[in-house]
């Protein structure tokens, strides 16, 4: 009898139809004050820590797709240190700009998904969603999808990135062919007791993140135990607090990681060139558009949609109530990224929300971070080109693993806030068959379908 109410609480969601806006009188006014604002450092290195927050996804989606495909790697740099820098500067909040998945995926189990198909798969997702974006009808699909399946969605995600990560953690990987070679020695520059001390170096150091309950937006409740705690309770905590976030713990295991790389392969360094790739446009033949839509842009788009989109915009929605991401716009940055970059070879990019938990988790809290991010791979990208491939095909992968964990825990961890039985009900039916099916758009179907059923149920009930 009282399920109706709670589960159609999580439908009404008035303010995707419109993009969400947040609090008027705390936003700049003039342009020049909205990009200043965003790419404002809150604090230096827990912003430059964020940063990193997303590595554990890019480093060997894009390491792979160099090795096995011959991408190149320093046009991928440059284009996604200017996507970084772009969505950093429009939202102001740590947006990522990660590889797209399903398309990673097919390339790397199917020899004959060359280059050309890759590139035609990012671009036939790029308008298809770029499409949905301008004509407004992302905003329908967010304001659709209730938040039940979108916590589903995350929950999937981030269970999927953690197991991901876990097998990074302890077998050796063999990134060429985007498969797990034998179990990972103990000792070593990349053996499993260096990525268990970084597991345990960064809970000791960022612990399990903040814990922060959401009431409306713009309202922001602490823990309750630091307002019992009292004044001098308080500033002893706020005192660790600070002194804990000074310590940027991914920063530290992303150099240390380049150091180990280093050292394990000390001729790298010789390799290296420097000046950019050159760029070439990327000549794609009618049978390419065939397999790059069948083969890559059929199970992204559905991705794309859900993850990239919806679940992107949800999740700054409760990170940052404050700020703005609309579906629409998303929608637009997302699509004409790779309506500019798969042309000249670079790699076809989406937002998501595992990066964004990820590089949350870490301490990014504007659009400095992922600026910063941006910076980075654009000066590697200018000044090394595809040379710097030398120095990452022996970065630990078990360190990357230990990134992606905290990201993948960080996704999940968004899907905590489901109230009722028959909310997290839904959320597992979606997550359940997101994992098994390996799909999150049977994931999606089903949870939606579960949804509609406990409505009719709650409503038929109600009637009698």
């Amino acid at each position: 009898m009282t399920s109706a109410p709670a589960m159609a609480t999580t439908t009404a969601d008035p303010e995707a139809l419109t993009g969400f806006h947040g609090d008027a009188s705390k936003q700049p006014t003039s342009l020049l004050g909205r990009a200043r604002d965003n790419l404002t450092f809150r604090s230096v290195w827990s912003e430059l820590n964020g940063a990193m927050g997303d590595l554990g996804t890019y480093i060997p989606i894009v390491l792979s797709l160099s090795l096995s495909r011959h991408l190149d790697l320093g046009t991928t740099l440059i284009f996604t240190g200017i996507y970084n820098a772009v969505t950093g500067l429009v939202y102001g909040v740590p947006m990522p700009v990660q590889p797209m998945k399903s398309i990673a995926a097919a390339a790397l189990s199917d020899p004959s998904f060359d280059i050309p198909e890759i590139m035609a798969a990012g671009i036939l997702t790029g308008a298809f969603v770029l499409l949905l974006g301008v004509t407004r009808l992302m905003k329908l699909v967010y304001w659709f999808v209730p938040l039940p399946v979108v916590r589903g969605i995350q929950l999937a995600q981030g269970l999927n990135f953690a197991m991901a990560a876990v097998k990074y953690i302890r077998y050796e990987q063999d990134l060429s062919k985007g498969k797990s070679a034998g179990r990972r020695p103990w000792a070593g520059l990349d053996g499993l007791v260096l990525a268990l001390a970084a597991v345990c170096f960064i809970i000791l150091v960022n612990g399990a993140g903040e814990d922060q309950v959401q009431v409306a937006p713009g309202t922001v409740v602490a823990d309750q135990e630091e307002e019992e705690g009292g004044q001098g309770n308080n500033s002893r905590r706020s005192w660790r607090r600070r002194w804990a976030s000074a310590i940027p713990s991914a920063v530290i295991v992303f150099v240390l990681g380049v150091v180990f790389a280093i050292i394990r392969h000390p001729a790298a360094v010789k390799e290296l060139r420097l000046g950019p790739s050159r760029m070439r446009v990327v000549h794609i033949p009618r049978e390419a558009w065939k397999q790059g839509f069948i083969k890559g842009a059929v199970p992204q788009i559905p991705l794309s949609v859900l993850n990239s989109v919806v679940a992107v915009c949800k999740l700054t929605r409760d990170l940052f109530p404050e700020k703005e991401a609309s579906a629409t716009s998303v929608s637009v940055t997302m699509g004409a990224m790779n309506l500019v970059g798969c042309w000249f070879g670079a790699m076809p990019c989406c937002h998501g929300a595992g990066g964004l938990a990820g590089q949350y988790k870490f301490g990014g809290r504007s659009g400095a971070c992922v600026a910063a991010l941006g910076g980075l791979k654009l000066a590697l990208g200018l000044l090394l080109g595809g040379s710097v491939l030398r120095v990452l095909t022996n970065f630990p992968v078990g360190l990357l693993g230990v990134l992606l964990l905290f990201a993948g825990v960080e996704l999940a961890i968004a899907a905590r806030d489901m109230s009722t039985k028959a909310e997290a009900f839904v959320m597992l039916v979606c997550t359940a068959v997101s994992l098994v099916g390996s799909s999150a758009a049977l994931g999606f179907l089903c949870g939606m379908v579960a949804h509609g059923l406990l409505l009719l149920r709650a409503w038929t009930v109600s009637s009698m």
